[in-house]
């Protein structure tokens, strides 16, 4: 098992109240750009009015994250998160945020988690923000 399974497992089994980011620990069931196959995928996920926002920060890595550009080419699927004590699976879309808003959004997450700051020192790209919201299919 690579790392992921291993936080994807930890996350299950404690009911998410074991792992790195808490309950911020969500999984993403992206579906591969190129595969079509589901990939489970665990980030920080924020909570806001709208559902969850993310990062696609890979640490402040040169170049976006593979499950980036899944949401890009699928943006309709589900993720795992924790809701009032307990693990839900919730279909969302992805949406990127962009222009003033992504400024306000990636500064507001940057105050919450400061690490996300320092990733924007660490590359010269946009590191994007997708808003992810729930479906009701």
């Amino acid at each position: 098992m690579g790392w992921n399974d291993d936080v994807v497992e930890t996350f299950r089994s404690s009911k998410g109240t074991e792992n790195h980011w808490g309950p911020k620990l969500i999984i993403l069931h992206s579906i591969g750009a190129r595969s079509g196959e589901t990939h489970l995928n665990p980030v920080v996920g924020f909570r806001n009015e709208h559902g969850w926002r993310v990062v696609a920060s890979k640490g402040g890595s040169p170049e976006n994250p593979a499950w980036y550009h899944n949401l890009r080419a699928n943006p309709s699927f589900e993720i795992e998160a924790l809701v009032d004590g307990e693990i839900v699976t919730v279909p969302v879309t992805a949406t990127e945020i962009a222009g003033d808003e992504w400024q306000e959004a990636y500064g507001a997450i940057a105050s919450e988690e400061p690490q996300f700051g320092g990733y924007l020192d660490k590359t010269d790209r946009r590191i994007p923000v997708l808003q992810l919201t729930p479906r009701t299919d």
